[in-house]
C-alpha cells in the first residue's frame, strides 16, 4: 500500500507540475499585448504642415537651429513651445527679432523652429542665422539688408578645446613658488 500512495503522491506533483507550466505561458502571451497597447496609446504631437515652407538651418558654437518659415501673423514656436516660453530672457528674445526688424518684416512670417545642441544664447544666434537665410530665401531682393547687417555670416567662434597639463584651454596649473 505505501508503493501505492508514493505513485500517487508522484503523479499528482506531476500533473500539478503540468498545470502550472502552460498557466505560465499563458501569462507571459497576454502581457505582451497589454504592454504594446499602452505604447500605441500616447497621443502624437500636433505639428504643422511644413509641404510648402521654406527651409533653413543655421548655426552658432555647437547648436544647431532648423528653420521653417511660412507667410503668418508672426509667431515662432521653438520645440513645441512659444518663443516666450523657451527664451525668457528679453535680450534672448531680441536676437530672434532682429533680422524681421531689419527687414521690417514683424507680423509677417510664421516661424517652426527645432533646435539643439549647445546653450541658450548659441541657440538664439543658431535661430537668428536660420531665420535670416530663410528669410533670403523667400524674398531674394533682402539679401542687402541681412548681409549688411551681418546676419548671413555664420559666426564662426566656437569653445578651443583644452590642452594637456592645463586645467581648461588656456589656465594653467596654480605656481608655487616654494
Amino acid at each position: 500500500m505505501a508503493t501505492e500512495t508514493k505513485k500517487t503522491t508522484a503523479t499528482k506533483k506531476a500533473t500539478t507540475v503540468k498545470k502550472a507550466a502552460p498557466a505560465t505561458k499563458k501569462a507571459t502571451t497576454t502581457t505582451k499585448p497589454a504592454t504594446a497597447t499602452k505604447k500605441t496609446t500616447t497621443a502624437p504631437v500636433a505639428t504643422p504642415k511644413l509641404d510648402k515652407a521654406i527651409y533653413a538651418t543655421g548655426k552658432r558654437k555647437d547648436s544647431v537651429a532648423r528653420v521653417y518659415l511660412m507667410p503668418g501673423k508672426g509667431n515662432i514656436v521653438i520645440n513645441d513651445r512659444p518663443m516666450a516660453e523657451y527664451f525668457r530672457r528679453p535680450v534672448l528674445q531680441m536676437i530672434l527679432n532682429q533680422p524681421f526688424a531689419v527687414t521690417k518684416r514683424e507680423g509677417a512670417y510664421d516661424a517652426f523652429v527645432m533646435v539643439m545642441g549647445g546653450g541658450l544664447s548659441g541657440q538664439a544666434g543658431a535661430v537668428k542665422h536660420g531665420l535670416s537665410k530663410a528669410l533670403e530665401k523667400s524674398e531674394p531682393d533682402l539679401r542687402a539688408a541681412l548681409k549688411a547687417a551681418g546676419f548671413l555670416t555664420r559666426d564662426s567662434r566656437v569653445v578651443e578645446r583644452k590642452h594637456y597639463g592645463f586645467h581648461k584651454a588656456r589656465r594653467s596649473t596654480q605656481f608655487s613658488k616654494r
